[in-house]
């Protein structure tokens, strides 16, 4: 039987969002981490973060920290994460001055997000240092296969978090199948790298749909270029233009990201859609349930995702999904959305409508598919990686040697044109 060895989840991103009063999915995916493996593995996590003006992890103190994780649910679930301002900044100072974290070999350094990823000769020195195992989440390829969807300068920060990854990483967890395609041929072929579909929380009980004076559809995530929300407003002018009145509603979830002048200009300057187009924000977790629930479907006609969390919450909350055709996901939603092309308009102004309808066979049909339907649980997902990660070999001695050759080294890992990933283990 495989030792149970100690945890240091590393939360630093997620208290760091905290310091400016917004949070993202990643965070999410770091809030569910630490809430899990305090419950499941009490004994043996710790909670750290590579610091930020020196090359080693820091400790943050057990009791204020698990105080101020109930604090962020408290905060998230009622909408208000500048509640926790305060709060973070005292935990980030409460572990700069705490004692460093111990030299310990048996020790697993996990990081669910991809902070600290470039600062390779940083992070490098922490973990010669602790000589802990280091397993990173790889959430997408994303800035790297397509950098025309994220902000100037992205792609090269991305090259360098998986030029860290390939330099020092013991073993790799991956979101999708999708993901570990894309991470492969980066990656060593003896590396591990597990597969893990991310977790959705069981759907809370008592809160009724929101009902609307006409149907409506919900988008939800950051307002960026990749996301693809320009289509959906160009359908949206044009249901508009041809049903008035009768059109369905959209409502848009979610912060302003970057590089989208076009699709702000038309929500804050296009009189068509005004009444038909309505832009929420970020919105408290019951009230994205109950916008859930009455939602005619889902609408995600992302240009690339790495795993797909909307349509995974969507279909647990047993709401049809309408999204674009991409591997991620179909891993996420099986058989059960429609799949389209992200490009093609009148395909989707078509759906909307059919779904928007009062009966809709079409409708019906996916709402008969969604028992059909299983997600992964959040203890599934931190239960099997826990189980990987207990198994990953140091490679210290490999990573001190890549450290000593960093500099030397001038050529990037290759890009093969094989995408086959022998070493994807689910």
């Amino acid at each position: 039987m495989t030792a149970r060895r100690p945890i240091w989840l590393d939360i630093a991103r997620l208290v760091e969002r905290a310091c400016v009063g917004a949070f993202t999915g990643i965070d999410r995916v770091e809030l569910a981490y630490a809430e899990h493996l305090i419950v499941t593995a009490p004994e043996r996590t710790r909670f750290v973060m590579l610091g930020r003006w020196s090359s080693r992890f820091l400790m943050f103190p057990e009791v204020t920290t698990r105080r101020f994780l109930a604090g962020v649910r408290r905060a998230w679930d009622g909408g208000r994460p500048g509640d926790m301002r305060g709060a973070a900044i005292r935990l980030l100072a409460m572990a700069a001055m705490a004692s460093r974290a111990p030299v310990d070999p048996s020790a697993i350094y996990l990081l669910v997000s991809h902070r600290h990823l470039h600062r390779q000769a940083a992070l490098a020195r922490a973990l010669r240092r602790s000589g802990v195992v280091f397993v990173p989440m790889i959430h997408d390829l994303i800035p790297l296969e397509f950098p025309e969807y994220g902000r100037r300068g992205e792609a090269d920060r991305h090259r360098r978090r998986m030029d860290t990854v390939v330099r020092l990483a013991d073993g790799v967890i991956v979101n999708s199948a999708a993901t570990g395609v894309a991470l492969a041929p980066y990656l060593p072929a003896d590396r591990a790298v597990h597969v893990a579909p991310l977790g959705v929380s069981p759907p809370a009980r008592g809160i009724a749909p929101t009902v609307g004076d006409r149907p409506y559809f919900l988008s939800v995530g950051t307002i960026e270029p990749r996301k693809n929300h320009l289509l959906l407003l160009h359908v949206w002018r044009r249901l508009v233009a041809a049903h008035g009145e009768r059109a369905p509603r959209l409502l848009i979830v979610g912060q302003r990201g970057w590089e989208n002048e076009n699709v702000v200009d038309l929500l804050d300057r296009c009189s068509a859609l005004r009444g038909h187009v309505v832009e929420l924000g970020t919105v408290p977790d019951t009230r994205l349930t109950a916008l859930l629930r009455g939602a005619r479907a889902l609408l995600m006609p992302s240009f690339a995702e790495g795993f797909g969390l909307p349509v995974a919450e969507a279909l647990a909350h047993r709401t049809p999904v309408l999204c674009s055709d991409l591997p991620a996901l179909r891993e996420a939603g099986g058989m059960v959305p429609e799949y389209l092309d992200p490009l093609d308009a009148p395909a989707w102004a078509a759906v909307v409508m059919d779904y928007a309808a009062d009966g809709s066979p079409r409708r019906n049909a996916q709402i008969g598919r969604l028992p059909g339907w299983q997600g992964t649980t959040w203890d599934a997902h931190v239960g099997s990686v826990l189980a990987f990660v207990d198994g990953v070999k140091s490679r210290a001695d490999l990573r001190v040697r890549a450290e000593a050759n960093r500099d030397h080294q001038q050529q990037r890992p290759a890009i093969i044109s094989d995408t086959s990933s022998p070493n994807l283990a689910r």
